[in-house]
């Protein structure tokens, strides 16, 4: 799969409505056991929104946002949240033992690491007795906006250029989370919530999966003709299956979450 080449300002064009579900996670996570001095990952930080929200809840942590995007931890370090500290690496080989961490969050991520269940298991693994693990990620793989987007992908206009692989739809369904979580040790607490989001602005579902999930498609469109002709074909099709309303459009997104307490 081409890795995604991510836009911090694309990204956080609808930062409010990406940190809500992360705000709705951590209303979830208990006390950690060296508060208020916590020590804390963020891994997925991305542009830092993440991480300042975790900063809102524990002031006095230690905190280190981990992310593969040197332009993510650049907006990081200057917008997001500058008090903390910042690591680039990629989750699939970052390991947070030598941290000792008391939580382990992270916000929308997972989704784009193969076999994430054994790097749950590695990081639950790492953390402090009574540490915490917190994830959330999209579970809207069988929404019209991915959907579209593997038929229009896997068309004769477009299929040479964009492959078979050019999106992925790496989650589980909540019991597998439990499941896993369960036998690394953890108490465990899995949910699901829909959001009814209201998008406001001409193609706002267009411009909120040109932040994530179109991210490796736009990598490999890059003859500019090419990408206008996509973007135009694939925005046709997200207005029929999103019609906007008089108050604006309405996007279904389905998030799946999971707390672990270490044992």
């Amino acid at each position: 799969m081409t890795s995604p080449v991510w836009d911090p300002a694309q990204y956080l064009r609808f930062a409010d409505e990406r940190t809500r579900p992360l705000r709705d996670l951590l209303a979830r996570v208990p006390a950690l056991p060296n508060e208020p001095a916590a020590t804390i990952l963020d891994i997925g930080c991305g542009p830092g929104n993440s991480t300042a929200v975790l900063r809102e809840r524990w002031p006095q942590a230690r905190i280190t946002g981990v992310d593969n995007s040197a332009p993510m931890l650049a907006t990081a370090r200057t917008e997001g949240e500058p008090t903390a500290d910042y690591l680039l690496a990629d989750a699939r080989d970052y390991d947070p033992a030598p941290a000792g961490p008391d939580l382990i969050a992270s916000n929308a991520t997972l989704q784009w690491v193969d076999g994430h269940l054994a790097v749950l298991a590695r990081w639950a693994d790492a953390l402090r007795p009574g540490g915490v693990l917190a994830f959330q990620v999209p579970g809207n793989f069988d929404a019209p906006s991915h959907t579209l987007l593997a038929e229009l992908r896997r068309s004769p206009r477009w299929r040479d250029t964009l492959g078979a692989d050019a999106v992925r739809s790496g989650v589980h369904p909540p019991g597998r989370y439990l499941d896993a979580l369960a036998g690394a040790g953890c108490a465990v607490d899995v949910w699901e919530t829909t959001y009814s989001t209201l998008l406001p602005g001409p193609d706002p579902v267009l411009e909120w999966v040109k932040g994530t999930a179109l991210r490796p498609v736009l990598g490999r469109l890059t003859d500019q003709a090419d990408r206008a002709a996509f973007l135009a074909e694939y925005g046709r099709l997200l207005r029929e299956a999103y019609p906007a309303g008089p108050h604006g459009t309405v996007f279904p997104f389905r998030r799946i979450f999971a707390v672990g307490v270490k044992r």
